[in-house]
């Protein structure tokens, strides 16, 4: 194991395992993806998996593995582009109440998003990178954001509804839980956030070159994967000295993923043959099976 991989692996508290498995079913595509980057700007990548999928994991060691091999990287995260508080509580009010809760498209800032993107697409720098603090469930004020000084080879973008398309307007006719069957019956919450995906987030997929994708097996992997999350962000706050009351308990999150549902689930059915590479997991997030459009012509796997 070289040394950036070992570091890799204890500030991310990941199993010694980790990086073989990466080697084994990472490093082939990002290889084979870099050799599409374009010559007058950043390799614009995005990746997509549900909660708990290991999306950022992937993100970040991307991240490292570039940048051992000598190549400037920014890495974002959708999660900290969502709106403040008051304004999504402002949303609550004139459109539904459900928009209150994070995570749907319509409660992040696009404007911020594509002015960010945008930058880096064109090498103008600084760019500040905005965070959010899920515990307070607000953004970090912008004096602790990180600023990118200089141009980069290689953006990366990472999102559980990223590149999900919108779904056809008779799907959302019938509810997919009780959160939809109890809270939005008339369906305007659904509708308004499925015209959000078409008209403000799809528009940004063409900002990217490339979509990646880890696909669990099922939806019902996820409030389990969620909760899984939630108790590693426990331990790592405490372990900073940092409040973990605001933190969601095993029924607020089995309560905050049915916002997550209907998309998640749409995103299972229609990504694999959207995706430049899927990954597909099983249960327990291990990697068992890939696919990837016929332009990249990717390796095959090596059994073992």
């Amino acid at each position: 194991m070289e040394l950036w991989q070992r570091r890799f692996i204890q500030a991310h508290r990941l199993p010694p395992a980790y990086p073989d498995m990466a080697e084994r079913w990472f490093r082939p595509a990002l290889e084979t993806l870099l050799a599409t980057r374009p010559g007058d700007r950043p390799l614009m990548m995005g990746i997509q998996g549900c909660q708990g999928s290991g999306k950022s994991t992937l993100a970040a060691w991307m991240d490292a593995a570039l940048t051992e091999a000598g190549l400037t990287v920014a890495t974002l995260s959708l999660d900290d582009f969502y709106l403040p508080r008051d304004s999504r509580a402002d949303l609550a009010e004139r459109v539904h109440p459900l928009l209150r809760t994070r995570g749907v498209p319509g409660t992040h800032d696009v404007g911020r998003l594509v002015n960010v993107l945008e930058h880096f697409r064109q090498g103008r720098v600084p760019v500040a990178l905005p965070r959010f603090d899920k515990a307070t469930d607000n953004p970090v004020p912008a004096s602790g954001w990180p600023i990118v000084n200089t141009p980069v080879d290689v953006v990366i973008l990472e999102g559980w509804c990223w590149g999900i398309p919108p779904e056809p307007e008779p799907a959302l006719e019938t509810p997919v839980n009780t959160l939809e069957a109890n809270e939005d019956p008339d369906g305007r919450w659904r509708h308004w956030v499925n015209a959000r995906l078409r008209e403000d987030y799809v528009p940004l997929y063409c900002l990217m070159d490339v979509l990646l994708s880890l696909r669990a097996p099922d939806f019902a992997c996820v409030a389990r994967w969620r909760s899984e999350q939630e108790d590693r962000l426990r331990e790592w706050r405490l372990a900073r000295g940092e409040p973990v009351a605001a933190l969601m308990s095993a029924a607020q999150i089995e309560q905050f993923v049915a916002h997550y549902e209907r998309l998640t689930r749409h995103g299972l059915r229609v990504l694999p043959d959207i995706a430049d590479v899927t990954w597909q997991l099983d249960g327990q997030r291990h990697i068992v099976g890939w696919q990837s459009r016929p332009h990249l012509k990717l390796p095959v796997v090596p059994d073992g």
